[in-house]
């Protein structure tokens, strides 16, 4: 097994991960609900350039995830709970190591660790004090 090289290596990653995204108990309704099928491929590839720019330091990335996840809170009445990023985690790495190991995957797995910790403080303490 090999570690993350190019930009086809983390779209294949990425592809994989939210395919078990969307078709997870938890996390799938949630997604589904946001991202429309036909949007999914413009979403896939914009999520590649945020990979490709954390892993690579290339930068592709054009947007504000953690305003996405705000809005996505709101929309869903504030039940956005850390068991969600907790699994999403879970996928994420679990998706890692069945296609990578070494270095790149690593700082993936780090990465993503914490924006999960990041983007989940910052939506609760965006939330009304009676959500909280």
């Amino acid at each position: 097994m090999s570690d993350v090289e190019s930009r086809s290596d983390i779209k294949s990653l990425v592809t994989k991960f939210y395919s078990k995204v969307r078709e997870d108990e938890l996390l799938g309704p949630i997604f589904n609900k946001h991202i429309a099928n036909d949007e999914w491929p413009i979403h896939l590839e914009k999520l590649t350039d945020f990979w490709e720019s954390n892993l690579f330091r290339v930068q592709k990335f054009k947007g504000n995830p953690t305003l996405k996840h705000i809005k996505v809170d709101q929309h869903s009445n504030h039940s956005i709970q850390q068991l969600h990023f907790h699994k999403w985690l879970q996928l994420w790495f679990e998706t890692l190591d069945e296609l990578f190991e070494g270095e790149k995957a690593n700082k993936a797995k780090f990465a993503a660790r914490r924006m999960a910790t990041g983007q989940f403080m910052t939506v609760w303490n965006s939330r009304p004090k009676e959500f909280k």
